[in-house]
């Protein structure tokens, strides 16, 4: 049997707390719809009522919202969204030594090392332009892989966060000094990456499939930071296909749409790792646009580097969804569908 209770959440900073509270209490009114709560806002605090454990998940995403408050941060619905989210969810952290080959969170064997709550965790990226903080606890768990992580594979559905998360990381390590360049790099699988077909100069031929990257990148610096930085060589956007034969020495290199490439090409890609650098490979295995009977080199990747040290592997879901809620509805559908007859050719390898 389960008891009401009441709990007093109280603002040190009276302007602060109109921001925490949303303009017409917008924001308390979405927090007590979520957890079903009852919430007065008597100026000075806010009293929560309800059960027990929804008072306690109000409190923790108060708390999550004052302190963002406090660091200077808007706090939007998204925001408040988001604060449920983290709040409601155990954030399991990898071991230091960064030898574990990490599927959401968990180490391998499946157990976990540490745990705390997201909704209390400090992550965050700064950039030129903006924070960035986690919106779902996939984005969370994939910010800390990133982090404590040489080689990080994001696996996951559209609008999970994959390639704004790794550029803000790598944005960050580029400011910080921690690399002297920035790599972005995906398959222009859809001209089979034979360039040379398309109109333009190089630049015109390969943007249209980069535009992705470009609009992380203008989104947390200047547009003049980001032409600067580009003619430096400081920033490089290029396809795939421009990969072979470097080594990637102090650098963050992003893969974006690895799904997109063979198994040849993951390799290739893979070993241009040098030292002082990090990589991070995105994808969406449920958006593979390679020839029919092709294996995915992501897939491929991800089967023959499971007992590799060093390796974090963090897999996204419809509930990691941060764009419109209607996208997270979509990608729910499309997943509890039967596995089509279009896939029939595939091995049970493939598919799992």
């Amino acid at each position: 049997m389960t008891h009401d209770t009441s709990h007093a959440f109280r603002f040190a900073d009276a302007k602060l707390a109109l921001d925490v509270c949303g303009v017409g209490d917008a924001n308390l009114a979405l927090i007590e719809d979520r957890l079903s709560l009852d919430i007065a806002n008597r100026s000075d605090e806010i009293i929560l009522h309800g059960q027990a454990a929804s008072v306690e998940l109000g409190f923790a995403v108060l708390e999550s919202l004052y302190d963002r408050a406090r660091r200077g941060m808007d706090v939007e619905p998204a925001d408040v969204e988001a604060a449920i989210r983290l709040s409601q969810s155990p954030l399991e952290l990898r071991g230091a030594d960064g030898d574990l080959f990490a599927e959401n969170g968990k180490a391998a064997g499946g157990s976990i090392v540490a745990s705390e709550q997201l909704g209390t965790a400090n992550i965050a990226i700064s950039t030129r332009k903006k924070s960035i903080s986690p919106r779902s606890p996939g984005q969370a768990r994939y910010l800390l892989a990133m982090r404590d992580h040489e080689l990080t594979f994001g696996v996951g559905p559209a609008g999970t966060g994959k390639t704004y998360l790794a550029a803000a990381m790598a944005i960050s390590h580029l400011l910080e000094g921690k690399v002297r360049r920035l790599i972005l790099s995906r398959p222009a699988v859809e001209a089979g990456e034979r360039l040379g077909f398309l109109p333009g100069d190089m630049k015109e031929k390969v943007d249209p499939y980069l535009r992705p990257l470009y609009d992380a990148l203008y989104d947390m610096l200047p547009r003049d930071q980001v032409a600067k930085r580009l003619e430096a060589g400081s920033i490089e956007i290029a396809p795939l296909a421009f990969m072979r034969g470097r080594t990637l020495s102090e650098a963050f290199v992003i893969l974006d749409e690895a799904q997109n490439t063979t198994a040849a090409q993951m390799k290739m890609f893979l070993t241009r790792l040098g030292e002082g650098s990090r990589m991070v490979v995105n994808g969406d295995l449920s958006q593979v646009d390679l020839p029919r009977g092709v294996k995915s080199g992501l897939r491929d990747a991800l089967d023959a580097l499971r007992n590799v040290k060093g390796i974090a592997v963090n897999r996204f879901d419809s509930e990691d969804v941060v764009r419109h809620p209607l996208v997270g509805r979509i990608v729910k559908a499309y997943d509890s569908r039967p596995v089509p007859e279009a896939e029939a050719y595939k091995t049970d390898a493939d598919r799992s």
